[in-house]
């Protein structure tokens, strides 16, 4: 069992080799969230964290190493769905921690509602991430801003949530699917388009990760604020 460098120490891969398996600390021991396997080590319990259902995993598994997340963070996520990924990263945070989730549509927040049940660190927020200032009386400042929304302005989403609530210094990491941006463009012109976006509104690009094989035309983008 081997520790992820500069992540919290809830994040870990098991196992060895062609074996080897992302988890994280389970928060809510004994509780599943999508069916993953639950492995007892270390006199810990740890969720076997899938790429192929996470694309934060998949950025993780594919290298990244500086869209890092903290025990005790705040976190604003936005498109959280059915609490898949917001799960794992409740689980990175801790008690000390909190993960604001914004979801749009009703029947994900009916799913991502029961898994908050066993995570009080989770706050489900019903809400348009396009529209910070309808949720912004609910959330206090953060020191992280995840974002996996399917819209054209994915970028500029981003920068409206940081704008209100990323805490000076903040990070942030951008699932960005370059299909739903324009469908017509190369995945990698729309990529770089969108980190010219984000660098010329004032954030420092910390690194990119491509998703595949797990994610096709997804493209991770670590960020901080200057």
């Amino acid at each position: 069992m081997q520790n992820l460098p500069d992540w919290s120490s809830a994040v870990k891969f098991i196992g060895k080799d062609s074996e080897r398996r992302l988890a994280t600390r389970n928060l809510a021991s004994g509780s599943q969230v999508y069916g993953e396997k639950l492995v007892s080590l270390e006199g810990a319990e740890y969720r076997l964290w899938s790429p192929y259902r996470s694309k934060l995993s998949a950025a993780i598994i594919n290298g990244m190493k500086r869209g890092t997340i903290g025990d005790g963070w705040r976190v604003l996520y936005l498109g959280a769905a059915t609490g898949t990924t917001a799960s794992h990263v409740s689980d990175i945070v801790g008690v000390e921690g909190a993960v604001f989730c914004v979801e749009f549509a009703p029947r994900p927040m009916k799913e991502l509602l029961r898994i908050t049940e066993d995570r009080p660190n989770m706050v489900p927020l019903m809400a348009d991430a396009r529209r910070p200032e309808t949720y912004a009386h609910l959330t206090t400042e953060v020191d992280f801003i995840y974002q996996d929304v399917a819209q054209p302005n994915q970028s500029e989403i981003f920068r409206s949530n940081a704008g209100a609530f990323l805490a000076p210094g903040g990070g942030g990491l951008l699932m960005v699917k370059s299909r739903s941006v324009d469908v017509s463009l190369d995945p990698g012109e729309v990529f770089a388009s969108e980190v010219k976006n984000l660098s010329d509104w004032g954030f420092e690009v910390l690194e990119t990760v491509n998703l595949a094989p797990f994610d096709k035309d997804h493209m991770a983008i670590a960020v901080k604020s200057r």
